[in-house]
């Protein structure tokens, strides 16, 4: 079984909405052994709606509609959908009881005539009910095909695709098994990898692939394997694994994981370390990453954003005396933060950032773009510097955030 995801809304293409909904129904779909060929975002048209469900099924056999289920008289999907399938529009009478039950429950009893078209179904369609949320989920099964419409609502759709979608699936399909594992390369140019682990590419099993896949500077090496049992599956992705350590191993800061943080988060449960952050121009993304991995209580003490300097002085004991003669943005004012943050927090590990984001320059005339991060674990420290005058403000601090956690990591694995 092969998917095709359609993201249907106005404001998806008109950039005001980001599409989150299909990485994380792709990703959803791919633990279950299902790859999606074809992404597409349409217009909340009913032609183009029309349109873009053929061409889908031309390639696939399941197809995975997000948004256009709205009380409103601007969402067509499923007048698009009827006509599609040569279906009728009708009123469900347990869609409608359920509607009413939820708005009763969320105190909102006087919009249940408004929102009454959130009952209307499709007559063939098999009706999985939204808890979080008015609009149903439909689907229907013709001709071989599956096609499934969801709202659009994030909160909305990933319980419906995970707790009723997924498991659906699952027992009607018998579907192969296809297990991922994800290889973090650092200080090494893609090209240069490449030759280096071409041989060992070019032998990997025919059921095995890779992707190249750069985050900064650090290179994910994504290995899939597909097959019918789990177990040998993930057996030989641990074969393959130890032929490749010879060749690339003084360069690996992690054999398996995904995101740094979830990297981090192993290392520093492990070896009993604990951290704290002082951030200026990350803003507190520095911060949200490591937080955003459960568990992160077990290690992480809290930050600070002195993003003024004053508060550098006051809340990190910065000498004022530094920042005149070096400028807030310099190595020895972000050696300064880390140490003044680890008195603070009381922490084996403390990180800082300073630097300029832009689009305008700071009150001491750096450079936009310039920024320098300071690493202290227990007495030892490194401060770096990068400068990244291309980058927007928050394309800016998720980069350099994600580089100060991927340094950290490197440097815990050469000396733990």
């Amino acid at each position: 079984m092969k998917a095709v995801l359609i993201t249907i809304g106005d404001e998806i293409l008109s950039g005001n909405t980001v599409d989150t909904n299909s990485n994380f129904i792709a990703q959803q779909l791919r633990n279950i052994g299902i790859p999606v060929l074809k992404i597409l975002t349409v217009a909340d048209e009913v032609q183009t709606i029309k349109k873009s469900l053929a061409e889908g099924f031309e390639i696939a056999d399941l197809i995975i509609t997000t948004g256009g289920l709205g009380p409103t008289k601007d969402d067509r999907t499923k007048k698009a959908f009827a006509e599609y399938f040569g279906d009728e529009l009708k009123t469900d009478d347990a869609t409608f009881l359920h509607l009413k039950n939820l708005m009763i429950k969320r105190k909102r009893e006087h919009l249940l005539e408004i929102n009454k078209d959130q009952a209307v179904v499709l007559s063939k369609a098999h009706v999985f009910q939204n808890e979080n949320g008015t609009a149903p989920c439909q689907m229907i099964q013709q001709n071989g095909k599956t096609a499934v419409c969801l709202p659009g609502v994030p909160y909305e759709v990933k319980p419906l695709v995970k707790d009723k979608i997924i498991p659906f699936l699952q027992q009607k399909y018998a579907l192969s098994h296809i297990i991922a594992r994800i290889i973090s390369v650092v200080d090494f140019p893609e090209s240069l990898l490449a030759l280096t682990i071409e041989q060992w590419e070019l032998d990997l099993p025919p059921n095995i692939s890779l992707s190249y896949l750069p985050v900064g500077n650090r290179i994910k090496l994504r290995l899939t394997a597909v097959g019918s049992d789990a177990g040998d599956l993930k057996i030989q992705l641990d074969n393959e694994v130890e032929k490749l350590r010879p060749l690339i191993g003084d360069k690996v800061i992690a054999w398996d994981g995904n995101d740094i943080q979830e990297i981090l988060k192993e290392l520093l449960l492990k070896n009993k370390l604990t951290l704290s952050v002082a951030e200026s121009c990350t803003g507190g993304e520095l911060a949200r990453l490591i937080t955003s991995v459960p568990g992160s209580s077990g290690y992480f003490e809290g930050g600070v954003i002195p993003y003024d300097y004053r508060q550098k002085i006051a809340l990190l004991g910065v000498s004022e005396a530094i920042i005149r003669e070096k400028t807030v943005v310099s190595a020895e004012v972000a050696e300064a933060m880390s140490l003044g943050c680890r008195q603070l927090f009381k922490t084996d590990i403390s990180l800082s950032t300073t630097g300029v984001a832009g689009p305008a320059t700071d009150d001491f005339n750096n450079e936009i773009g310039t920024i320098f991060y300071s690493i202290r674990i227990h007495d030892s420290v490194q401060t770096n510097r990068l400068f990244l005058p291309h980058m927007e403000r928050n394309d800016f601090a998720a980069f350099v955030s994600q580089r100060v956690l991927q340094d950290l990591v490197s440097l815990l694995t050469k000396t733990l």
